[in-house]
């Protein structure tokens, strides 16, 4: 039973002595696990945890200045945690952010490819040039919006890239059905 007794009282005692200074190598850590969430870009891919993550080292901070390590130490390993799964949910929502963009330019640059095919085709076809004015113009204005995400892509800026794409390919489809439009309405001149 003595035995028992005097391993307890070394445990409290460490524990006593752990708490009686600040916990600054778990706040490093959790500091650290913040410019890695950063980095690995919690802040825009895992906001709320980024957040939390932030919010949590504060308080850290704030317990240390009342000279409650007990809480600060709580604080700081729980800013550590969330620091870690930003960076993971940021890591996830990059690529998956990434493949979606891929997809959409894929998608946008083959109706691109037909509508080019359609103005060409409608050229032929000598569809008045008033006709196919505003399609033009409206294909040249995606063209450019989708040369600006692919900077974006290429700058690993997904999210731009994504907010940029928005209607693209809505825009496209207008475009393709205003150039068919007019070279319905074309066709039908030329039989009667």
């Amino acid at each position: 039973m003595r035995r028992w007794s005097w391993r307890a009282v070394v445990a409290a005692a460490c524990l006593i002595s752990a708490c009686a200074d600040p916990p600054n190598k778990e706040i490093d850590q959790a500091q650290g696990a913040i410019d890695a969430a950063r980095a690995a870009g919690g802040e825009r891919y895992a906001a709320t945890e980024y957040a939390a993550a932030t919010a949590s080292l504060q308080s850290a901070n704030d317990a240390v200045a009342q000279r409650d390590y007990r809480l600060a130490l709580n604080h700081a390993l729980a800013s550590r945690e969330q620091a870690q799964n930003a960076a993971r949910e940021a890591a996830d929502g990059k690529a998956r952010t990434g493949a979606e963009v891929e997809r959409t330019m894929a998608e946008i640059a083959g109706l691109l490819a037909q509508a080019n095919t359609q103005i060409t085709a409608a050229q032929r076809a000598r569809v008045p040039a008033g006709l196919l004015r505003e399609p033009a113009a409206e294909i040249e204005a995606v063209n450019a919006v989708v040369q600006k995400a692919g900077e974006a892509v290429n700058a690993d800026d997904y999210l731009g890239a994504q907010a940029m794409l928005q209607g693209v390919k809505e825009r496209i489809q207008k475009a393709i059905a205003a150039i068919d439009a007019a070279t319905t309405s074309q066709s039908a001149r030329r039989r009667r």
